[in-house]
Order: C-alpha cells, then structure tokens, then sequence
C-alpha cells in the first residue's frame, strides 16, 4: 500500500473530461477547460469579448484567408491526453472534412487566438507556455483592455522567440500566409 505524506493533486485525463461532461457533471453554462490535467473554470465572457470574438470570426471568413484555413471559433483542441483547451478561435489547416471525425491536434494549428481582457494575464503566462510547449506556431493574443494585438511566433522551450505588439489601423499575416493582410482591429470597434 502507497502512503501518501502530503497532499497530491489529482489529475484527469480527456476520457475522464469528457465522461464528466456527459454524466452532466459541469452546469449547461459552464466554461471549463481541461489544462494539464486540471479542470479550471473559465470567466464569463462579457460583451466586449463576445462582439470580439463574433468580428473577428466573421472578418476572417470574409477574408481572402476563409478559403485556405478551417475556422474553429471557441471549440476544443487537443493538445495531449491531458490538455484540451478551448481558445477563441483556432486556424486548422485543411481539409475541413477532417474534423468530422477528430478534434483538431496541435499540428492542425495554425494559429490560435485568445481574446482577453479579464484573462490577460493567464493567457499571456500559462496558455501562452502551454502552447509554446505544445509547437503551436502562431499564437495571437487580442487585448482588448489595452486595444492591441500580441504576436507570438517561433515556439523554443515553452516560450516564443519572437514577440510583437501591433496597434489598431495596422494589418497583420499569418506566418502561413505572408500574401495575406489581416484588419484585426475591426474587433475593437
């Protein structure tokens, strides 16, 4: 028999998640995520974060870019056995098709997009280290508190190498697509 001297966290995995959820487990309204292992309870999204998220997507679809990317607005992606966050929006590579049968994987990312205000400080430290680590690429952070738009290319070591910030009125490209200029700042109107 293993003694247990101090207090251990007990970690779950997607399976487990996943089951909770389906036994009712979480309230219909509840933001949960699985995030190595631990359940953490999201912030509710308010209505800055909500008109961000909605422009965002529907200016990316609208976009020379909604024909060479499959967008996932505030749905799962897997990271690991362990780790299936829910960020804004994710940029799959094509083919759509894929994901009938399975979430998308980090591979499939693109780029992810959180859009924060209240979890500014989460979403630069933890999700940004947790995408880092799990080879995401492109990784953009919409602060909508201080109304700009944070770059994070070239994950090295569970951080990335390269780090910008981008004011409003100047278009930006995913790493994928150079040709391609994006108005992120149709989110902050």
């Amino acid at each position: 028999m293993n003694a247990v001297s101090q207090p251990q966290r007990y970690l779950i995995n997607i399976e487990q998640y996943h089951k909770m959820g389906a036994a009712g487990v979480f309230p219909d309204d509840a933001r949960v995520e699985l995030i190595e292992g631990e359940l953490l309870s999201m912030a509710p999204m308010g209505t800055q974060h909500l008109w961000a998220v909605a422009t965002l997507n529907r200016a990316l679809i609208e976009s020379p870019l909604g024909r060479r990317i499959f967008l996932l607005p505030q749905l799962p992606i897997v990271l690991s056995d362990i780790t299936e966050p829910q960020p804004d929006l994710v940029l799959a590579r094509l083919p759509a098709d894929k994901y009938r049968t399975a979430k998308p994987t980090a591979e499939d990312a693109m780029l992810l997009i959180e859009v924060s205000d209240s979890t500014l400080s989460f979403d630069r430290q933890r999700k940004m280290q947790l995408y880092a680590r799990h080879g995401i690429s492109e990784y953009w952070i919409l602060n909508v508190r201080d109304r700009q738009l944070e770059v994070y290319h070239k994950p090295v070591n569970g951080s990335y190498a390269t780090v910008s910030v981008v004011l409003p009125g100047t278009p930006v490209c995913l790493q994928a697509f150079p040709d391609l200029l994006i108005d992120w700042s149709i989110a902050l109107t």
